[in-house]
């Protein structure tokens, strides 16, 4: 395949040739289906007409070719130089056995199986998405729903809800989105993990236990300390009292162990006995586990760092630059 950042420029002396290249370096990207690669997804990446790249691909716009040519050569430009990084930063592991992660595990596991509400709560960057996503790649029948603030109100959270389960085309009206998630998800014997809960408002919270109620799935509320002070303490209207009374399990996080970092530690083969103690360090601090896979990440990239295996100095230096103290 020819390479678009060495083809001639498409305004340049001979830019038709130019212009073909660019053509048949995007049409060959789509038809390859190893790439996953649609028209739409190169509009939108390019940011180019829906119907001028279908044109442009079929040598039928009759518009200026060259300007197309020119975004989709930059597209091209721009994916190359992203595969590139990609290949040189190393993977951090999808996901690692923690004693933080088996909580959450259990907690889900038990609600789908008890068709029960559970609470999971704590700190940021515990792992908490981390092993609710590993839990829905391994069980059928579970939907993981991440909240925003933009979705903390009643329609907002339902409409969100019904997007995860794949509901289109309903009326903006919460009774009717409501409807066709308890249609969706009655007799599934599923799991409903609405991660980010804090952000939700007592409506929508009382909307979701009115969906357990209905429908018998287990539903898990995964947050920070808020979510659970807001479920516990302050003023609770008599529907907020209802969701507070069927929780069935409460488990809050609060910091990760040295046996979590030793497994982080693990997982990404860190064999030197000085960083190993720094990352039990590194995780007792906000951010925990998160903070020491970024750590571990960016310590990596170092060239010494993949000959020699990461060391103290090289988390050192990550964590610095990471902003942590010196």
């Amino acid at each position: 395949m020819a390479d678009a950042s060495h083809a001639e420029h498409p305004n340049s002396p001979g830019g038709t040739a130019a212009i073909d290249s660019v053509r048949n370096q995007v049409a060959q990207l789509i038809a390859d289906p190893a790439e996953n690669l649609s028209q739409a997804d190169v509009s939108r990446e390019a940011n180019v007409n829906t119907s001028t790249l279908s044109r442009f691909l079929k040598s039928a716009y009759p518009g200026d070719n060259a300007e197309i040519a020119m975004k989709l050569a930059k597209w091209l430009d721009t994916r190359r130089t992203r595969a590139a990084s990609q290949g040189q930063l190393p993977t951090a592991p999808a996901f690692v056995d923690t004693t933080i992660s088996r909580r959450v595990l259990a907690a889900l596991g038990y609600a789908q199986m008890a068709g029960d509400i559970a609470v999971v709560y704590g700190g940021a960057g515990l792992g908490k998405t981390k092993a609710t996503r590993r839990y829905a790649e391994q069980h059928s029948s579970v939907w993981l729903v991440e909240m925003t603030r933009s979705h903390g109100r009643l329609l907002g959270a339902l409409e969100r809800i019904a997007a995860t389960l794949g509901l289109r085309g309903i009326a903006r009206e919460p009774a009717k989105v409501q409807d066709k998630i308890h249609d969706r998800v009655e007799g599934t014997g599923g799991l409903l993990v609405i991660d980010e809960a804090q952000h939700l408002d007592n409506d929508a919270l009382e909307a979701i236990r009115a969906i357990h109620d209905a429908t018998g799935i287990g539903v898990v509320l995964i947050g920070n300390e808020v979510l659970y002070s807001r479920l516990t303490g302050g003023k609770r209207d008599a529907g907020f009292a209802q969701l507070f009374s069927r929780i069935g399990k409460r488990v809050r996080l609060t910091r990760a162990s040295a046996a979590d970092a030793d497994a982080i530690a693990d997982a990404w083969n860190v064999e030197d006995a000085e960083a190993r103690e720094l990352l039990r360090d590194i995780v007792a601090k906000p951010g925990a586990l998160r903070g020491a896979t970024k750590c571990l990440r960016l310590a990596s990239v170092s060239s010494a760092a993949g000959a020699r295996g990461i060391t103290a100095q090289h988390l050192v230096h990550a964590w610095q630059e990471l902003g942590g103290a010196e």
